[in-house]
């Protein structure tokens, strides 16, 4: 008879080995799995995205488009009927009230877009006609995150002296929110105010990205910056800051009525023109004094 205790004892041995191994096997993986949620926790709640670093002190501009006071704006804003007639019709004032979003549906206003225009150097020709020298951040744009009552609006910020985003203004519908969206890695979202054209900047290749932008290139699907620049400089070069054009408050694309500055009281005004309604909200000296009393309240 053949002895197989050897062969026995062999495949004993085996599975024992095999056994440790598994085991082994498993606590290394574990204990990697251990460290690498320890270095990279997968299940952890997402880091916030990082702030814009194109955009100054963009936690300011956050914190004003979160504010009761701006969202208060809005609601007045929405419950204003929009004027009749062309530019430049009638300002109507919406009355202040003290439950300005009572019988509004909810509505948040979405974190702020950067609204770059051309920059005047590079409308003069003074400028490369580079990414970094055609466009220049002129203010933020922020639209709501539904519609109310089938209206949407366009929360604007502009920049305050000494730092920090004031609301400027409130207009009708979203588009230039929509239009600053389209920024994307690599792209530049800019507008050509005079014309209300949107175009995107793909390195040194402008695009349209609406008909007004499309007429302004004469029906080019695309053009070099070098070409946009001198098509610029000849449109606008004797309109630039300084200028009988820029006096009368046209180079911004709206008429003197719709300028919006400290002189401003904390009314907002409701000016006529479809498609260029403006809620002039408050000035940044009155939004500069609510603050101030608001944090010594």
């Amino acid at each position: 008879m053949r002895d197989t205790s050897g062969t026995s004892g062999n495949r004993t041995s085996s599975k024992r080995a095999a056994s440790r191994f598994s085991r082994l096997s498993t606590v290394l993986a574990l204990s990697a799995s251990a460290l690498l949620s320890t270095l990279c926790p997968a299940h952890a709640a997402p880091a916030k995205d990082p702030l814009p670093a194109d955009i100054p002190d963009y936690q300011a501009a956050l914190d004003a488009v979160k504010s009761t006071a701006v969202h208060n704006a809005v609601c007045r804003f929405l419950k204003a009927p929009l004027p009749s007639g062309g530019t430049g019709g009638p300002v109507q004032t919406i009355p202040e009230t003290a439950e300005p979003c009572q019988g509004l549906p909810a509505f948040t206003i979405k974190d702020p877009l950067a609204l770059n225009e051309i920059a005047p150097g590079f409308v003069a020709g003074t400028s490369q006609p580079l990414p970094t020298e055609a466009v220049k951040l002129t203010q933020l744009v922020s639209s709501l995150s539904t519609t109310v009552n089938g209206r949407n609006a366009t929360v604007m910020l502009a920049p305050t002296q000494g730092g920090g985003w004031h609301l400027a203004a409130v207009r009708d519908g979203d588009s230039d929110a929509t239009y600053a969206g389209k920024a994307t890695v690599g792209t530049l979202v800019f507008t050509e105010p005079q014309i209300r054209g949107w175009y995107q900047l793909k390195l040194n290749t402008v695009e349209p990205l609406n008909d007004q932008a499309r007429q302004g290139l004469g029906g080019q699907a695309s053009m070099s910056l070098s070409d946009y620049q001198k098509l610029v400089k000849a449109r606008y070069a004797d309109k630039l800051p300084g200028s009988e054009y820029d006096t009368k408050g046209y180079s911004s694309g709206s008429s003197p009525s719709h300028k919006a500055d400290d002189s401003l009281s904390s009314t907002p005004l409701l000016a006529g023109g479809s498609g260029a309604a403006l809620a002039l909200a408050a000035g940044a000296a009155a939004l500069r004094r609510r603050h101030r009393r608001a944090n010594t309240g």
